[in-house]
């Protein structure tokens, strides 16, 4: 496997970064890792050698900024790997490439958990991947009515102090808590939120406070797990099993987020007005020569207060795709296209996150919440 490749051109110079800090900037598309976590997939395995090679491609384009936690089994020992190799090939440094960890301590030790806790799962990541502090540490709180989560904030507060942490987020807040912690003394720049066609949550109240606090949007769920692709066109989930194309991922879904994502259809536009949308994107994608996916992205990065989306990483076919979301713009009139048909549909009700903490909703049904320990995947 060749890493000398130098892909960089006038697309890849041209990739945007947002300063969510002063003196401290990202790629506007995020690495996301969650997809290399075992329990992500539901069919098939990665190929870990391609993920590396992958990951090369990205970062010569200019996509240096990856996402990850350490509930993302495989995902810290991968990225560890592509970091200690990387002088071996690249003029890149690792201090070059920005790491934003997640923070999710399990539900069953929120009444309990102490600093040491936290400083040990911390520690834990950076001799994983080999470095000395983390960029950003996103926080993760599952049940609000423990309410020790402002206290355990301090905890990567005082690891900010020790040089451990440079800077921290949140994920997965809804505006009421993380204003909270703003109010507590915890100094917020990112929220993690899901956005998307289908999803626009952060849009009731959570935008409005970020601006006024200076918290800018991290966005994932921005392509619904990849269901916002031509794949999917001309498609009746309730008919799949007898459509080749798309039984693989409607009948038989092929990872944890489809499922999830297919959960948010339903509560938005349905089946019906998803597929409508799909051929509204694809109609003005094509005029752009992109792809729907592409258009998606774009669509969700152009949102007031949104700093970068997250695209999950399982192999290096879509490296290029990527590059190409800064590669047009949308015109007022392709928002206007996309905001007449969005404004048909109710929104997905609640704040951030809140359907997802609601014990008896069926957006809890696929979450895993003691995940720190060893497991594969909990907060997103």
């Amino acid at each position: 496997m060749k890493y000398n490749e130098t892909s960089l051109n006038d697309i890849s110079e041209a990739i945007p970064r947002a300063q969510l800090a002063p003196g401290y900037s990202i790629a506007r598309v995020l690495n996301g890792l969650w997809q290399l976590s075992p329990g992500h997939s539901l069919t098939g395995a990665l190929d870990m050698e391609d993920i590396q090679y992958a990951f090369n491609k990205l970062v010569d384009y200019g996509f240096t900024t990856f996402d990850l936690a350490d509930i993302y089994i495989g995902a810290e020992d991968a990225l560890g790997t592509f970091l200690r190799s990387l002088r071996s090939h690249s003029s890149l440094t690792p201090q070059d490439i920005q790491i934003h960890e997640k923070y999710v301590p399990d539900y069953d030790i929120l009444s309990t958990v102490k600093f040491e806790d936290t400083q040990r799962i911390i520690d834990r990541s950076l001799k994983k991947l080999g470095r000395d502090y983390i960029d950003v540490i996103q926080y993760h709180w599952w049940d609000y009515n423990i309410d020790r989560y402002v206290d355990v904030a301090q905890n990567l507060v005082k690891l900010q102090e020790q040089g451990k942490i440079r800077y921290i987020g949140v994920t997965n807040f809804d505006t009421e808590h993380m204003k909270a912690l703003v109010d507590g003394g915890i100094p917020v720049i990112s929220c993690q939120s899901q956005y998307s066609v289908f999803d626009h949550r952060v849009e009731k109240t959570m935008i409005e406070y970020g601006k006024a606090a200076g918290i800018q949007q991290i966005c994932y769920g921005t392509l619904a797990g990849g269901l916002l692709s031509e794949r999917y066109m001309g498609s009746d989930r309730k008919n799949a099993n007898n459509n080749e194309q798309m039984s693989a991922s409607l009948a038989q879904p092929e990872t944890r987020s489809q499922v999830k994502y297919q959960q948010i259809i339903e509560a938005s536009v349905g089946q019906d007005g998803y597929q409508e949308l799909l051929v509204l994107l694809n109609d003005i994608a094509k005029s752009h020569d992109v792809h729907i996916a592409q258009i998606a992205t774009r669509y969700i990065l152009d949102k007031e207060g949104v700093a970068a989306t997250i695209i999950g990483i399982r192999n290096s076919k879509h490296v290029h795709d990527n590059a190409k979301i800064f590669s047009f713009d949308l015109s007022d009139y392709d928002r206007e296209r996309i905001d007449n048909f969005l404004h048909q549909y109710p929104t997905v009700p609640g704040e951030p996150y809140e359907l997802e903490r609601d014990p008896h909703s069926i957006f809890r049904s696929i979450i895993r919440m003691n995940e720190a320990e060893g497991s594969s995947h909990a907060s997103q």
